[in-house]
């Protein structure tokens, strides 16, 4: 019994990868409005997203984050494309205090925070059991479905408009050949007057 436990509890846990740093030159309140860009995302994605952050510290946050992927992948040999996003957390440091001098002996007190930072990731485990794979497989199956029902509804309209347009051939035909039927018996009319004429004056 006791071997089980033990080769359950192996089977169960899960290897994380971490990577900190200490003393970043920004308030906490700042670096988790970054971070929680991030959180549960997958390792690529994060990455992405912070290359084109226009913050700060987003550059800051980018270098912990490939340190905890070398991490996982050089000690821990978890598979990079697997890995996501597990926790983000931000943490006070210390605070420099400086003073401004103000009117009258004044001093105006200004506080400089710091911030540590720790990002842990995960290895994504697939288990077809899982209720959320279970969800994105059904996802992607209404997906596919609406894709093709889309595309069937776009040829029966193409199919219409080619009906409708060869319609619109037909009566324009029919037009063309009645003014030409037109036209030839005002000519014939024309020549038999003309004749008429010539005889009466003969």
């Amino acid at each position: 019994m006791a071997e089980k436990k033990i080769n359950e509890t192996q089977d169960n846990q899960i290897l994380l990868a971490k990577a900190s740093a200490k003393s970043i030159k920004i308030s906490p309140q700042k670096a988790n409005l970054v971070l929680g860009l991030i959180r549960g995302l997958e390792a690529e994605e994060a990455l992405n997203i912070l290359e084109f952050s226009n913050k700060r510290i987003s550059n800051e946050i980018k270098k912990i984050l490939k340190s905890a992927i070398s991490n996982a992948e050089n000690n821990h040999q978890l598979d990079i494309d697997k890995l996501v996003v597990h926790e983000a957390l931000v943490g006070k440091s210390m605070v420099m205090k400086r003073f401004r001098p103000r009117a009258r002996g004044r001093s105006g007190k200004i506080l400089k925070p710091f911030s540590k930072i720790k990002i842990i990731l995960k290895e994504q485990q697939e288990s077809k059991d899982n209720p959320e794979n279970k969800q994105k497989l059904s996802n992607k199956i209404d997906n596919s479905v609406e894709v093709k029902n889309k595309n069937i509804s776009s040829n029966e309209n193409n199919s219409k408009i080619e009906k409708v347009e060869t319609k619109e051939d037909v009566k324009k035909n029919v037009q063309n050949e009645q003014s030409d039927k037109d036209s030839l018996i005002s000519k014939i009319e024309n020549n038999n007057e003309k004749g008429k004429k010539d005889g009466s004056k003969s």
